[in-house]
Order: C-alpha cells, then structure tokens, then sequence
C-alpha cells in the first residue's frame, strides 16, 4: 500500500504541500469554529451579566426625588386641602410640617412610605416649612404660605372667662355671621364638665348655640369651651377665625321660688332656705312671664324707661336700683323705692317686673332689694309661677331650661 501511494510520481511536491496544506486547514477550522462559538457564547453572557450589572448600578444610584403640595414658594395656597409629600426613587425617614404660629401639622404615611399625607387641612394665612428626607438621601426643605379667607366670623360667648355664675348659666354662643353648616360649626365646639356629665347644643337661631346639661350644673362645676373654629366654614366663603379654650366655673346653688299668688319669693341656698322676701308682679294688664329663668344681667342702679319694652311713656326711672335682668324682652327683678310698703306681698302692681322693696340711692343694706342683689350672681335661677302669664320663651334670654331634655337634643345638630 505504501509503495503503491510512492510509485505516484505525477503529484508534484507543490501540490502534495497544498494538500497537507488544505488538510492541515481543513483540520484547524473546525477547531477554531468550536473554539470561537465557544468563545463567543461566554462573551456574550460576559456582556450580558455585565450590563444587567451596570443598569443595576445605575438604578441604584438614583437620587431620592420628594415633591410637596402645595408646591414650593407658593404664596396663596389653598387651605381647604391636605398637604402631600412624595418621593420617588426611594421611602421617607421623615417627614415634618411646622407653621410661622408654632404649631405641628400631623400626618400619616402610607404602606410603602412614599407618601405623607396630613390628617388635617393647614391653617389659613400661615407660612409652613416642610422638611422631608428619603433613607439615605438629605434632607430637603420647601415652604409655602397658606391664603387668608375673605370673610369671617366669630363665637361671642357667654359667661365670661375665669368667671364664676350660678348653677342655671348655659354656656352661650352668638356668632357674627348666620351660620348654614350648623353641623360643621358644632362639631368643632365642645363644651365639658368636671365632674363629667352629658353637655349637648342646641340650636335656637342660625347665630345662637347654647350649651347645657340635662338638668342644673353642680355647684362647684368647672366647663370648659374649646373653641376649634379656625378655618371652619360656616357658611359659602366664610370662615371662622377662633381657636381657643376657655374655662368658667359654677359656684354655690341659689334657686329663689317667686309665687305670685301669694306675692312672696323664697330663697334657697344649696338646698336650704336663705330668705324669704315679699314681692310685687305684674299686674292684669302686664303679667310676668312664668318659668324658670336665669339672672343674665345685673345693675346696682339702671334706668328704666318704657318706650324701651313697647309701653310708650308710661314709666322713665333713671336709677331703678338692683336691677337682675330676667330676660331679654326687659323682665327684671329689681328693687322698688317709688312704690308703699304696704304693696309688696299684697299687690301685683308691676309691668311686668318682680320688685322688692328698696330704697332710693341702691345703698341701705337693711332693705330687702339690697338683700337679694347682695346674695345674688349671675346665672343664678328664678323660677316664677302662678303669674297668670304663659311660659317664657326658652331663647327670650338664657331661658333653654324650661325644654325638655328632649326637645333640647332635638335642636342639637350634630
């Protein structure tokens, strides 16, 4: 086999070269192709992990971006709607808003903590300062300036701060602007007790809401009247404007029963008879209204005058002395100096009013009109019966006493 392949001497050594040569070739190639499609499977899964590498990195190297609303610089922001802080590209540390008053704004994040929300609106014509800051990022700090409302009301309140009345004082509340949303404006004033005991509003007006219990505070009672009212709209467009806490105080119980029948007026004191006083009511042609009425005014000396009450020129006294204000259509109990002794627990002989005798000038302390004033405050109870007269209306001074409890609950709006 071997000779036979030498015997061929027609192949020339050029061309036996460059078939060794073609073979040589032809057996690397396959060899290099293994060896490049190898080459090139592990490149490109190199590329490929290294890129999702790089992505990664980009991704991870984003910048936390947080963005408030109202928006920074804002100088008229709505103060009708939530503050909202957000970020993308990351979660919130913390979040805080304070406003140029001093107070916090509170706020709640959600699940992922990419977003603050506040629990309440912000206060009108207040600057804020918002300082958020992502995990791992700085903080970042924007304000915006809350717009002042257009119009605005106010609750006038009645007793008085730091004062102290009797058991029968309602906490009273005129406000400057008829109120529509009776609810919204309820709900943010709270009236409490000390001892604790029910306190419910009602309504007598769409600018009166008066406050009481069930029955008469107790002595030694201390209300207070939170007043949220800031911001709280009353009415299309207008605002309440007051924020506050008041607190008043209840002292002794004085009740004084006056029996018109028998023209004679009994005081009690915690329970226990004080004094009793002869009186004089209002006569047939102007009887006294009947019903439990509350001491709103008091005057050492006052001027009576008739045109006043629709009585023309009957009467003008210019130093009525120890006057105590019934109600608001001009009952008084008061005392007398123009009228005989003889009157008082004989005769109803009034216009309307309960006198005591008194003496002209306010000052003798032996008379029984100086008596009563002395022992006397306000919101103490006159309960006046057997006048001949119907029961006074309950919003005709601070008279919500004679509603049942539930007719006063049922003008409550809340």
């Amino acid at each position: 086999m071997g000779v036979s392949h030498i015997s061929n001497r027609s192949e020339k050594p050029s061309e036996r070269w460059s078939r060794r040569g073609i073979l040589t070739v032809l057996g690397v190639v396959p060899a290099a192709v293994l060896t490049g499609c190898s080459g090139s499977a592990g490149a490109a899964e190199s590329a490929s992990s290294g890129g999702a590498s790089a992505k990664a990195s980009v991704k991870a190297a984003k910048t936390p971006t947080v963005t408030v609303s109202p928006a920074d610089g804002t100088k008229k922001a709505d103060f009708t709607a939530r503050v909202t802080v957000t970020v993308t590209d990351g979660t919130f540390a913390t979040v805080k808003v304070t406003g140029n008053d001093g107070s916090t704004l509170a706020g709640t994040f959600n699940a992922a903590k990419t977003k603050w929300t506040s629990t309440k609106n912000p206060y009108s014509g207040t600057k804020y300062t918002v300082a958020a800051q992502a995990q791992g990022a700085a903080a970042k700090t924007a304000t915006f300036t809350t717009k002042s409302p257009g119009e605005t009301f106010v609750g006038y309140f009645t007793p008085e701060a730091n004062s102290t009345s009797g058991v029968g004082m309602p906490v009273s509340i005129n406000f400057t602007h008829a109120v529509k949303d009776r609810a919204a404006v309820q709900k943010a004033i709270t009236v409490t007790a000390e001892p604790a005991v029910e306190v419910v509003g009602h309504w007598f007006s769409d600018t009166r809401l008066d406050f009481r219990p069930e029955t008469y505070w107790a002595a030694g009672t201390q209300i207070t009247l939170s007043l949220r009212l800031k911001d709280v709209e009353g009415q299309d467009g207008i605002y309440g404007i007051q924020s506050k806490d008041v607190t008043f105080h209840i002292g002794r119980e004085q009740i004084s029963t006056v029996d018109l029948s028998s023209k004679e007026m009994v005081v009690k004191r915690d329970g226990r008879t004080l004094a009793t006083y002869p009186v004089s009511g209002g006569n047939a042609q102007h009887t006294t209204w009947s019903g439990i009425m509350v001491i709103s005014e008091r005057f050492k000396q006052t001027r009576m005058e008739s045109s006043t009450v629709g009585l023309g020129d009957e009467y003008d006294i210019s130093d009525v002395p120890h006057a105590q204000r019934l109600t608001t259509s001009g009952t008084f109990v008061h005392g007398n100096y123009w009228a005989s002794t003889a009157v008082f627990g004989h005769e109803n002989t009034s216009h309307g009013c309960v006198g005591l005798h008194d003496a002209k000038g306010a000052n003798n302390t032996s008379v029984a009109g100086y008596k009563f004033y002395d022992s006397s405050m306000l919101g103490d109870v006159v309960i006046v019966k057997n006048s001949g007269e119907r029961t006074v209306a309950a919003d005709n001074g601070l008279n919500g006493w004679n509603l049942s409890w539930a007719d006063w609950k049922a003008g409550s709006a809340v």
